[in-house]
């Protein structure tokens, strides 16, 4: 079985807001226009991770779980083969 984070969707200052877990939000004036912006943000994050992968954790920051890396390096490879991520991500 495949880890997805959990999705959450939130009003603020009356705007939706998708949330990913822990991990990404999206805002939009729409549902649509969230997810929209979510997928730009966790499209940013997963290629970053898939080029340069993660430092070191310092002591302050919590180390992420093995399962959000493999769920972002999953998004990566995804994007990179040009193939559209929102099918994984929304799953």
């Amino acid at each position: 079985m495949q880890f997805t984070p959990t999705l959450e969707v939130r009003q603020v200052a009356g705007r939706v807001r998708l949330l990913l877990g822990q991990l990404a939000y999206g805002d939009g004036a729409t549902l649509q226009e969230a997810a929209d912006d979510l997928v730009a943000r966790v499209l940013v994050l997963a290629m970053a991770f898939r080029s340069s992968g993660i430092g070191l954790a310092s002591s302050e920051s919590p180390t992420p779980e093995l399962a959000v890396l493999e769920f972002l390096y999953e998004l990566g490879e995804i994007a990179a083969a040009g193939d559209d991520i929102r099918d994984r991500l929304f799953s």
